[in-house]
């Protein structure tokens, strides 16, 4: 098969479609011959050496894929050959064909084309565990998305309008604000022109939102302390401003904040199996009405991988990428 090779740490140019072996399912496992695969952040980590493959999985990048099953372990039962599904994975998704744990895939809901369910996968599966399973954020309360026009900030704008959240996002022009109020979202603020603390203390009588969810990291954490409503949860998911911040605990203590911080890919089959089958659960039905849609900016031939590198770090997309084999 043909899958796209990180030739050695570096820029977009360092992507190269190669001809590899084909991968093999395990007893547990699905082979799926790929229709499309999703571009992440963490891929363009990986591709700079920063954020290697957790042990065992592939060492091609690729997160999330949609596709048609082609072979199954033999202590796999709920799928069969033929069956047209999306998954989440560890690595791999940037390939013809992906071997993935049968608890990772899910069937491509009603109403959604096999390409576009490859957006899916990971956005539902970091929102509903972050947001939901771990913030438990419920309706009647405020939520704020920083990135709201990116792949997780359109599908979490999306998903807490259908829990009756009221949402607030940030964004760095009028072009993706006025997309993500086209989504649903309740108040829209620049980053860039505006202070999102000031506007969220504004919209909010002076109290706050009740749940951050947070891809900026250091340079944020105070701010968004500061912007918290009493018992406020922050959910940190990425680091695109840094690592490192200062913070006046006086604030957590005195409000009861909760701050936490995690990722997909490096969690345990069990764990990922949950998650996976909570979405099922709770976000498949979202997007069978079509409460939740798929949102996808571009889709570029996989050997055009570097291309697409090059666009998402561009930040000039609104929603996700997609690769095509």
């Amino acid at each position: 098969m043909k899958a796209v090779v990180i030739t050695a740490p570096g820029g977009p140019e360092v992507l190269q479609l190669q001809q590899v072996d084909d991968p093999i399912a395990q007893d547990d496992e699905v082979l799926i011959r790929v229709e499309a695969t999703a571009l992440n952040r963490a891929d363009t980590l990986q591709r700079k050496g920063l954020h290697p493959p957790p042990k065992g999985s592939s060492q091609y990048p690729g997160l999330e894929c949609s596709g048609t099953v082609e072979a199954v372990g033999k202590s796999v039962t709920r799928w069969k050959v033929g069956d047209q599904v999306c998954a989440l994975l560890s690595g791999g998704g940037y390939a013809e064909k992906v071997a993935v744990p049968a608890g990772q895939v899910l069937p491509v809901p009603p109403g959604v084309t096999l390409k576009d369910a490859a957006s899916f996968p990971e956005v539902a599966c970091t929102v509903w565990s972050t947001v939901f399973m771990m913030s438990r954020l419920s309706a009647g309360e405020t939520f704020l998305i920083h990135g709201g026009s990116s792949g997780i900030g359109t599908f979490a704008i999306q998903m807490a309008k259908y829990q009756g959240v009221k949402v607030f996002v940030t964004a760095g022009n009028e072009e993706k604000l006025a997309y993500c109020k086209d989504l649903g979202a309740d108040v829209c603020i620049n980053y860039k022109t505006e202070d999102f603390v000031a506007r969220v203390k504004e919209e909010t009588g002076g109290k706050g939102v009740d749940v951050i969810l947070d891809n900026v990291g250091g340079p944020y954490l105070q701010r968004n302390i500061d912007s918290l409503n009493v018992d406020g949860r922050l959910f940190v998911i990425g680091f695109m401003g840094g690592t490192v911040g200062q913070v006046n605990l006086g604030g957590l203590l005195a409000r009861r904040l909760t701050v936490q911080a995690a990722g997909l890919r490096n969690r345990s089959l069990e764990n990922k199996a949950q998650i996976v089958s909570d979405v099922e659960k709770n976000v498949w039905p979202a997007i069978m009405t079509g409460k939740v849609k798929p949102v996808v900016y571009k889709y570029v031939p996989l050997s055009e991988a570097a291309e697409a590198h090059k666009l998402m770090e561009s930040s000039e997309h609104i929603g996700k990428i997609l690769l095509v084999p």
